[in-house]
């Protein structure tokens, strides 16, 4: 009953920016947090960043300081902006959000993000 849709991945240089976005729609009654998470073909999925309900963040030490997570404008949405992408940062980013009354995360579809050097 609950679907996560991202969007906002696509190619860019080492060194610029893209803003990624999720929304979390369906039968939702609190959200606990949100976050995202990436995976490389290969290697396992890993954290990235994650926003609580009370405001809190957290940070993989591989972007600190360079991507920062927000709420979205709409209800139940998030934000990752990401800045001086690096190529080690090229990756599949999922949504991730932890949902009251309900035992398991769910995830989106994912969004390719490709930064060349």
């Amino acid at each position: 009953q609950v679907q996560l849709v991202e969007s906002g991945g696509g190619s860019v240089q080492a060194g610029g920016s893209l803003r990624l976005s999720c929304a979390a729609s369906g039968t939702i009654f609190g959200v606990n947090a949100m976050g995202w998470y990436r995976q490389v073909p290969g290697k396992e999925r890993e954290f990235v960043a994650a926003l609580s309900s009370d405001g809190s963040t957290r940070y993989a030490d591989s972007v600190k300081g360079r991507f920062s997570i927000s709420r979205g404008n709409a209800k139940n949405s998030v934000y990752l902006h990401m800045n001086s992408l690096k190529p080690e940062d090229t990756a599949v980013y999922y949504c991730n959000a932890d949902l009251s009354w309900y035992a398991n995360e769910y995830w989106g579809q994912g969004t390719q993000v490709t930064v060349s050097s």
